[in-house]
């Protein structure tokens, strides 16, 4: 009895401790990285949701997510710009930067970040818990152990954008199903519902908790074939949509419009449906949008959520493509998930020949694996890891329960585990601060990922506090950057000196004021983005392009590339050019006519 407590006592100081370490290094990423691309307009749109009931600003994501990293930014007097009925996407974008920039950025995106890290320290917290119960407490921690130290998830783990979101409800409510499959009550169909409605209301990948939880019913079913038990667990899944849908209408308010009375979408729902019929069949959408199942500002955010992935180019070993490639996410995750955690996955797979009993464990667990990953490869929406960062919690409770099954056999194998671990640690920490460009060392490590993937997987307009130190460390003052958050973000609010090349965006999107001659000396600084010209139409000539060619004096967070000497832009300069509005001639102003 005596050993007994002090094992519990003892558990529960390792969870507690690895839940700390895990905190602070979420903290330490905060106050080290830049704004990324998506947080200023999530946030700003979050706050506007709480401020004025206004859904609308951006519906590009459902709700959730944005208001809750908001919260804490409540009880400040804060700077509020006016929204000028631009699109809505560059509205929140302008305003977005308005907003952290005309206040405090850094204490607006902590404050922000803290709250959304709270769901990553959630879900490390759940995965423990569900390890100890469905496998033991050895496999709960270790889960739990390799999990803290994951770098994709501390990367996204507090940024303020719905991937930490998402990846904590869709592993609640698949726990949450499963616990309700083994003792089933009223009270556990409720909180399934609770937490599937919720999701729906982080991302509209949280829908895709529908066919896993079917899905589920079906393993469930195999591996009984009581027909009765089954049809059961339909019904109470009938339950749980019902329940989910009240609660996504009770994260609008219950109310149909996005927008508070006397303000207008731009574009409208019905516009925005007609460029939708361009790339698919726009009945089902425009149905719900008649008939108000719906919130208008959820129907709105799936219509830009395919337009999107339309418009999104594709970026794999160093080739762009016009649409996505089935074989991007499984690379994606052969590059970026550290060797140990590959490692358990081989260990779990070689051990389904000789412990079947685990295995059919295991298969309930690969049920939201294979549906988010399979729907994942069907889309064109290839721009990060994150999109499937939902599934790597379930493969940790894999890999680890695969450990405690051979550390149960011979205690030596805790060796390997450890080692494993400590592996973890150090893979992990060497890319600190820069975790959204890690890549493992089979494949070239955090310095090489720029040449295999973009984007959210390595530049993702994060890198900006680590430009400044290095650029003050060599008391550089004068210096040319194509930045690929370049209009989004305040380059100088962090320190960066540099003067600005031409992107797609801050020529084109959100223009920016400048300058740029045939000929540059450098310090010159390029984002990952634009060095691929991952952001150029297909076929248009990168003005770049020659950079790649060269050897860069720095790698700068696995996303920016330094390039020290003198270097012919005349391409660059040309864009800039084309894009100066022009003086009309030959005509006289209005007043005159």
């Amino acid at each position: 009895m005596v050993n007994t407590r002090r094992n519990v006592v003892l558990r529960g100081l390792a969870v507690a401790g690895l839940l700390t370490v895990l905190f602070l290094q979420l903290l330490a990423v905060n106050v080290r990285t830049s704004m990324s691309w998506d947080e200023g307009h999530h946030l700003f749109d979050g706050y506007t949701i709480l401020k004025h009931h206004d859904f609308g600003l951006n519906p590009e994501v459902p709700p959730l997510a944005k208001t809750v990293a908001a919260v804490p930014l409540l009880p400040l007097r804060l700077y509020e710009p006016v929204q000028q009925g631009r699109s809505s996407q560059l509205e929140a974008f302008i305003d977005g930067r308005e907003f952290l920039f005309k206040n405090d950025a850094n204490q607006l995106l902590i404050r922000g970040r803290v709250a959304i890290s709270l769901f990553t320290i959630g879900l490390a917290l759940l995965v423990f818990l569900a390890g100890q119960e469905i496998f033991g407490s050895v496999a709960g921690l270790l889960a739990l152990a390799f999990l803290v130290f994951d770098p994709t998830l501390l990367a996204h783990g507090a940024l303020v954008t719905t991937d930490a979101a998402i990846t904590f409800f869709v592993f609640t409510a698949v726990y949450s199903w499963y616990r309700y499959m083994l003792r089933p009550t009223v009270w556990r169909m409720l909180l399934v519902g609770v937490v599937v409605g919720l999701a729906w209301a982080v991302k509209f990948t949280g829908l895709f908790l529908a066919p896993t939880l079917a899905l589920m019913i079906v393993v469930g079913w195999l591996g009984g074939r009581d027909l009765r038990l089954a049809w059961r667990r339909v019904a109470a899944l009938a339950g749980v949509l019902c329940v989910a849908y009240v609660v996504l209408w009770s994260c609008y308010g219950f109310r149909y419009a996005a927008r508070p009375v006397g303000m207008v979408q731009n574009p409208n729902l019905e516009s925005y449906l007609r460029e939708y019929a361009h790339v698919a069949n726009p009945r089902p959408l425009q149905m719900l949008a008649r008939t108000h199942v719906l919130p208008e500002a959820y129907v709105w955010g799936l219509v830009n959520t395919k337009l999107t992935e339309e418009r999104d180019i594709s970026y794999l070993f160093g080739r762009l493509r016009r649409h996505g490639t089935w074989l991007y996410f499984p690379a994606a995750i052969a590059i970026k998930s550290t060797l140990p955690f590959l490692a358990m996955l081989g260990i779990a797979l070689f051990l389904c020949w000789s412990e079947r009993a685990v295995c059919w464990r295991w298969l309930l667990l690969m049920v939201p694996v294979v549906v988010f990953l399979s729907l994942a490869m069907h889309s064109d929406m290839n721009i990060g890891v994150r999109h499937i960062l939902p599934i790597y919690p379930f493969l940790y409770l894999v890999g680890a329960s695969a450990l405690s099954v051979l550390i149960s056999r011979d205690r030596r194998w805790m060796v390997v585990a450890g080692g494993l671990l400590v592996f973890q640690a150090i893979t992990s920490l060497r890319s600190f601060p820069g975790y959204v460009a890690y890549a493992n060392e089979a494949w070239g490590g955090q310095k090489n990922v720029h040449r295999l993937l973009s984007d959210s997987n390595s530049d993702w307009g994060q890198q900006l506090k680590t430009a400044a130190k290095y650029l003050r460390e060599r008391h550089v003052t004068e210096c040319w950057m194509a930045y690929t958050a370049s209009g989004v973000a305040e380059e100088r609010y962090y320190g960066v000196p540099c003067r600005p090349l031409p992107t797609m965006v801050n020529l084109w999107w959100i223009p920016v004021s400048m300058n740029v001659p045939d000929q540059i000396e450098g310090p010159v600084l390029i984002s990952d983005d634009e060095l691929e010209g991952v952001d150029l139409p297909i076929g248009q000539a990168n003005p770049y392009a020659q950079f790649k060619e060269l050897k860069p004096s720095a790698i700068l967070d696995g996303g920016i590339l330094v390039y020290d000497g003198h270097y012919d832009v005349p391409l660059a300069a040309s864009l800039v050019e084309m894009a100066r509005p022009k003086p009309t001639e030959g005509k006289k102003p209005n007043s005159a006519q």
